[in-house]
């Protein structure tokens, strides 16, 4: 937009176009200035530089989002009226880019009805200036939007570490192959989020016999983790020679009932298999069936009756006894690893017919790499970021 009197030509690349200093090392603010005529940016350079801000500029909107991508702006200010590419439309275009859809716009024109601000305003920008702009309202706005933009990568930041902590506290508890060898299993863990609401555990409750555990608490957000991390101090303190598969999943519920809240609830199956009498028993609450795959026979899901965990008083658990023999396999999951509502979506009966031909054609592969075949083929690592995963597969 042509606001004043023509002047020299001014670069549009000024020298300081450097590539910019790793974060915390410099902390002038940076600044892109977004405009087609040469003195506007000329005026706005002087008075930001003054004042100790970096500027670059750019007098196009093509250059100005290749340039907000590349540097990182602490805030952008954008003229509206621009050939080619208007300021409305390269500011929607910056909303729409993941790497600049956080970055503060300020719009600068002589545009200054309501109905213009409005516009911009619901396109994603965080503030308006008039022309001809005024020093001190210039340097006041970029100031304020500059500290707001700060404290949230601030805040961001803390919030992120602190998550970061509670995904190393969770993955701390759970077991791994090592940690009990005479389980005989092999996980794929993939949480959604940093720290998941998907849950394992495996367990010796008796001689010969262990427990597998595997638990989806209702939702996919932090406050699902959070869950998670009681799931196994209440497992261990309800397993052992004194309960039944049944009575365990029965005490647990009758504790998270009282704490559950907000429509919470989880999922859970509870698998004990006792390699000295070869016999498995199995307790479903709610779950996706386990598949049980017989050596040298056919994968078939287990179907046990039961109810969810951690909404009603007292719970219906129908355990289901199967015998097996050294060399037989169990696979237990979430159900993250069978359904997909992304495109292309699979709904959990499609995913389950997927799964039992996966397995059947990876059967005679060594028990992690088994575990592996089956979670690519499910497309497991594609869409992690989705649902969280859990695949626990277990040999007698």
């Amino acid at each position: 937009m042509h606001t004043m009197t023509s002047r020299p030509q001014a670069d549009a690349s000024p020298p300081d176009q450097t590539p910019r200093p790793p974060e915390g090392l410099s902390r002038e603010p940076l600044v892109l200035v977004v405009d087609d005529e040469p003195l506007n940016v000329l005026v706005l350079q002087g008075l930001l530089k003054a004042e100790g801000f970096l500027v670059i500029a750019a007098n196009n909107g093509e250059t100005a989002r290749e340039l907000a991508v590349a540097r990182q702006p602490d805030v952008i200010l954008l003229d509206i009226m621009m050939p080619e590419e208007s300021g409305f439309q390269t500011c929607g275009l910056l909303k729409l880019h993941p790497a600049t859809l956080d970055i503060p716009i300020i719009f600068v024109s002589a545009l200054t009805d309501v109905e213009n601000k409005v516009k911009g305003l619901e396109l994603g920008a965080v503030d308006y200036i008039g022309k001809p702009f005024e020093k001190a309202e210039v340097l006041a706005r970029v100031r304020l939007h500059v500290k707001l933009a700060r404290a949230r990568k601030a805040l961001v930041a803390e919030q992120a570490a602190k998550l970061q902590e509670l995904a190393d506290a969770q993955r701390a508890m759970l077991v791994r192959p090592e940690d009990v060898p005479q389980a005989r299993f092999a996980v794929c863990y993939l949480p959604a989020l940093e720290a998941g609401g998907d849950f394992y555990d495996v367990l010796p409750v008796k001689e010969g016999t262990c427990c597998y555990f595997v638990a989806d608490i209702c939702g996919h957000d932090l406050g699902s983790s959070f869950v998670t991390s009681s799931l196994k101090a209440l497992l261990h303190q309800n397993s052992g020679p004194l309960f039944s598969p049944e009575e365990t999943l029965k005490t647990m519920n009758s504790v998270l009932a009282t704490v559950l809240f907000g429509g919470r609830f989880l999922t859970a199956q509870s698998l004990h298999v006792d390699r000295l009498r070869n016999r498995a028993v199995l307790v479903n609450a709610g779950h996706p069936a386990p598949v049980h795959l017989p050596r040298g026979g056919a994968p078939v899901l287990l179907e046990a009756q039961g109810d969810i965990l951690g909404v009603f008083a007292s719970v219906f658990l129908e355990p289901l006894q199967c015998a097996v023999a050294p060399g037989d396999r169990f696979l237990l999951y979430t159900d993250g690893l069978l359904e997909r509502f992304r495109p292309p979506r699979r709904t959990l009966a499609a995913g389950q017919a997927a799964l039992l031909e996966s397995l059947a054609r990876h059967a005679a592969a060594p028990l992690e790499e088994c575990a592996w075949a089956v979670a690519r083929d499910l497309g497991v690592p594609q869409h992690a970021a989705e649902d969280d995963t859990v695949l626990l597969l277990v040999e007698v």
